[in-house]
């Protein structure tokens, strides 16, 4: 592997227009009601989280895509187009799970073309190694918590906020990585200087 690389964890997750039931509060004697219209239609995000493999001061990037209905192969090399964008083209070493549609025959096809990107795999039933799980619980306890909207749009705009939310904190993604218990390290001992 390239030590100057983007490690990069990457997961998908599902919204729908019925809404994530959360605790809250309401005035005394008036029981909160949250009303929706049992809509059923349904959208996937996938978040891409990426820390320096060698310089932490670039910090870390993440980038979301939102698709309605469920990602297939396709639609997950679309994602990777759009990372390899966003990663102007630097080396990627992409961390994911299991899923069939990323190990499918056609993704393994498309990556073994692609000089920029490395794919990895987590370990198996293994959630809580990887932080972009830990952002779509901040997200879906927060901007998506007791949202009863009426379109997909209505959840993509919480989505969206939510994640100009996580952006705007630079301290959330490294608190997500430090909380799976990884760590990046740089390849110089950190009482010295780069130069040395």
């Amino acid at each position: 592997m390239n030590t100057r690389a983007w490690i990069v964890f990457l997961d998908e997750s599902g919204v729908s227009l019925l809404p994530q039931i959360r605790r809250t509060y309401s005035p005394r004697g008036r029981t909160a009601l949250l009303r929706h219209r049992l809509n059923w239609k349904r959208a996937s995000m996938a978040g891409a989280l990426g820390y320096h493999s060698t310089d932490p001061d670039r910090g870390a990037r993440l980038c979301f895509h939102l698709k309605p209905g469920s990602y297939d192969t396709a639609g997950l090399i679309e994602v990777l187009e759009q990372v390899k964008v966003f990663y102007r083209g630097e080396r990627v070493v992409l961390v994911w799970d299991g899923l069939s549609a990323h190990w499918s025959r056609a993704m393994r096809a498309w990556a073994a073309e692609q000089d920029w990107l490395t794919l990895e795999r987590l370990p198996a039933y293994a959630p809580e190694l990887n932080p972009v799980e830990l952002l779509w619980s901040s997200l879906k306890k927060r901007e998506l918590a007791n949202l009863a909207g009426d379109h997909l749009a209505d959840v993509a705009d919480a989505t969206e906020q939510g994640i100009r939310r996580i952006n705007a904190n630079p301290r959330l993604p490294w608190s997500s990585l430090a909380h799976t218990g990884l760590t990046i390290r740089p390849p110089h001992p950190p009482n010295l200087r780069k130069d040395q």
